[in-house]
């Protein structure tokens, strides 16, 4: 009997005043949890955020890059980078863990930083770029050959070869681009276009210019050369009629001073 009467009063308690029965359970679910696994970290009620900075980077095919990895988690059970890109240097601080990528070459890359926190996993995504735009762009003046001009345009250390686009143009016009997508190595390059151009009356004295572009996934570099105007070039004369030709006027002019001389001594001489 003696044990009834608290249980009793308990329940007339919980029944006369509901708060105090909750905190009564509150306190016994503390208590039991207080006998079981280690507690949760603190503030992991509330959802914790991952970053990456930065997010979006553009390096030399060959280079290296620092990523900052930081978090809102009080006490972070793990942190790692996941990439396919060789890894370097580590160096970790409260909340954030710096990782260092090395030997960039793959003109687009990703890494993912992972932090888990009292069992939940989040992450934030960096992109990697790896390109060079081109040192120079130069366009050779145009060379005749029989009725058509031999249009030549230098790209000089350029990267990714495989996502650029050699445009020619004149006035404006396009008259010719090719895109260079069967090169796949992963160094600079230079390319040299050649085209032959059967350039109209409409063409002569406008600007021919060569314009490189890089299309990469949305970050498109352009690369223009100087202008060079387009000029009328008349056809060497084939040698076998100019020596006719040079032939025929030595003749005529024989013939006149013949004719000249001839009067000129009839006019001298006593009648």
């Amino acid at each position: 009997m003696g044990s009834l009467f608290p249980l009793s009063l308990l329940l007339f308690l919980a029944a006369a005043y509901p708060g105090v029965g909750s905190a009564l359970g509150r306190g016994t679910e503390r208590a039991r949890g207080s006998k079981g696994s280690s507690p949760t970290p603190p503030g992991t009620s509330v959802p914790f955020w991952v970053r990456v900075s930065p997010e979006f980077v553009a390096v030399p095919p060959g280079g290296s890059v620092w990523l900052n990895c930081s978090n809102s988690c009080p006490q972070p059970q793990s942190s790692s980078l996941r990439t396919r890109l060789q890894q370097g240097k580590t160096l970790r601080g409260p909340g954030w863990v710096l990782y260092q990528l090395l030997d960039v070459r793959a003109w687009s890359s990703q890494a993912h930083c992972f932090v888990t926190c009292a069992g939940k996993t989040r992450w934030a995504t960096a992109r990697i770029t790896a390109y060079k735009p081109p040192h120079s762009v130069i366009l050779e003046p145009p060379v005749l050959e029989g009725r058509k001009y031999t249009l030549r345009c230098h790209v000089t250390h350029v990267f990714p070869v495989g996502y650029l686009v050699v445009t020619l143009r004149c006035g404006g016009r396009i008259i010719y681009s090719e895109s260079l997508e069967r090169f796949t190595g992963l160094d600079l390059a230079n390319v040299t276009l050649t085209y032959e151009f059967p350039a109209g009356p409409r063409d002569f004295w406008q600007p021919v210019i060569c314009h490189a572009r890089l299309n990469l996934d949305g970050l498109v570099v352009h690369s223009s050369s100087a202008p060079i105007t387009l000029m009328i070039a008349w056809s060497p004369v084939p040698t076998a009629l100019a020596s006719c030709s040079i032939a025929a006027l030595v003749g005529i002019l024989l013939a006149v001073g013949a004719a000249y001389l001839y009067k000129y001594l009839a006019m001298k001489s006593p009648e």
